[in-house]
């Protein structure tokens, strides 16, 4: 088991990502700082597995043999195939729901010999994303509101809207613009809906005066109406869940293109880089964020990045995820009139920038098998923008004394050392069984990954 404390995985280029000079070096790896020993979960490196394939599933891309590393022992199903599969939930009665807003609709896995019958349970929908249970009620996020259902026996009743308003890319005012449309939804042991709303942009300033205020997490109360700000500066919080003691955690997709901060040289060409878009800066800058929230909660973007360097400016700095401050972004806060970086929260954790994590999910007391136990699951997609990419993986936080610990890599081998990907993984969740249930929306499967 290898806990994540490095900046840059060695794998071959990708030409023509954004941000890349052809004449600029691929940086170095860069050193992290080990994590406290009593925060990760202390398990073996993992191993090469081959991905095994049902009856039925051995289309492409697993129409070939495909291998993941994985904790030893464990073994990596294909266990149905779901085209653009999103994120996950597990029904009452243990069917496991899975979003798909390409299609409109939430598909319900029902186990049981082998490969899971496939039934609809809601279609038509505006880009379904979110799925969240409260008791026998279902939430769905579409893209422009939240909708809650009676769930009985595989079927939903008294479908109502519960939040509305929400903006996406019909929104009038945003003129089809809308670069994070799709909504994930939680529910607090209060019944209180959480809802995370993207920015429209990389660095879009104006969504902070919108209405409703656009790069947030919202609250609405349990019986629905009109939701409040309750996180602001969350650029893209895709990952929503709620740990065992019941506060809402978000995993933020952050900025991209970062302008290089600090008046000095990074690049080692002799003259000062403030304001310069870096390759060997982006690379690494700005981490992605993974908070505990509570109301009020600011996140900074876009004047305020979560700084992994423990140097900051120095190319060589060791990196580090845990605790980190803010520091000033110098595109839209340079002088720090927009907002005091110094006075904000540091982040719980995080993890390598462009890492895109999407669905979050806790597993609950006893959690995972063997060393593991409790902790949440991270599905990140990869980087775009990144030279080399960063790879998709399922990421692990051990859960420990009422927080979060440092990433650690559960399941790996989506890319290819070329660096294109067969596989991306977009949410884990754990099953009733046990077991941990993948949905890769590039793939598209669903994984059933189990211990010895």
């Amino acid at each position: 088991m290898r806990t994540i404390t490095r900046g840059v995985v060695g794998l071959s280029l990708l030409a023509g990502l954004a941000g890349c000079s052809a004449d600029e070096p691929v940086a170095a790896a860069r050193p992290t700082v080990p994590p406290p020993s009593s925060a990760v979960a202390q398990v073996p490196d993992l191993e090469a597995t081959d991905v095994r394939v049902l009856d039925g599933a051995g289309t492409a891309p697993f129409d070939e043999k495909r291998r993941m590393q994985a904790p030893p022992g464990w073994t990596v199903s294909v266990w149905a195939r779901i085209p653009s599969a999103r994120l996950l939930a597990w029904t009452p009665d243990r069917r496991l729901l899975v979003s798909r807003p390409k299609f409109g609709d939430v598909v319900a896995l029902v186990p049981g010999g082998g490969v899971p019958r496939q039934e609809t349970l809601l279609s038509g929908l505006n880009q379904p994303h979110g799925l969240a249970f409260s008791g026998d009620t279902l939430y769905v996020a579409e893209s422009d509101q939240v909708n809650a259902y009676t769930y009985r026996h595989g079927k939903v009743l008294n479908g109502r809207v519960v939040v509305g308003g929400l903006p996406d890319d019909k929104s009038p005012e945003l003129r089809g613009a809308y670069s994070h449309a799709l909504k994930s939804v939680a529910i607090g042991p209060d019944g209180a809906i959480y809802i995370s709303v993207g920015s429209t942009g990389n660095i879009s300033e104006e969504d902070r005066d919108a209405s409703p205020e656009r790069a947030t997490i919202l609250k609405a109360p349990a019986a629905g109406g009109e939701p409040t700000v309750f996180a602001r500066g969350v650029r893209n919080g895709t990952g929503l869940a709620v740990d065992p003691d019941g506060a809402v955690w978000t995993a933020v997709n952050h900025r991209d293109n970062i302008e290089f901060p600090y008046d000095r040289d990074y690049d080692g060409n002799s003259g000062g880089d403030r304001g310069e878009v870096m390759q060997s800066y982006v690379n690494d800058h700005p981490m992605e964020q993974l908070a505990r929230l509570t109301q009020g909660r600011e996140l900074g973007w876009p004047y305020c990045n979560s700084e992994p360097d423990l140097s900051p400016g120095d190319p060589e700095s060791a990196l580090s995820y845990t605790g980190r401050p803010f520091v000033r972004d110098f595109q839209t806060n340079p002088g720090g009139a927009k907002l005091d970086c110094s006075k904000l929260a540091p982040v719980e954790q995080g993890m390598g920038a462009h890492s895109a994590p999407l669905g979050l999910s806790f597993a609950v007391s006893p959690g995972l098998a063997g060393s593991y136990g409790p902790g949440a699951l991270a599905g990140i997609h990869g980087s775009w923008n990144r030279n080399p990419p960063r790879p998709p993986e399922v990421s692990f936080f051990a859960w420990r004394n009422g927080t979060l610990g440092p990433q650690q890599t559960l399941l790996t081998g989506f890319q290819n050392e070329d660096g294109s990907r067969w596989g991306r993984p977009v949410m884990a969740v754990q099953g009733p069984d046990g077991a941990l249930y993948v949905s890769d929306d590039h793939a598209g499967a669903v994984y059933r990954v189990t211990a010895p």
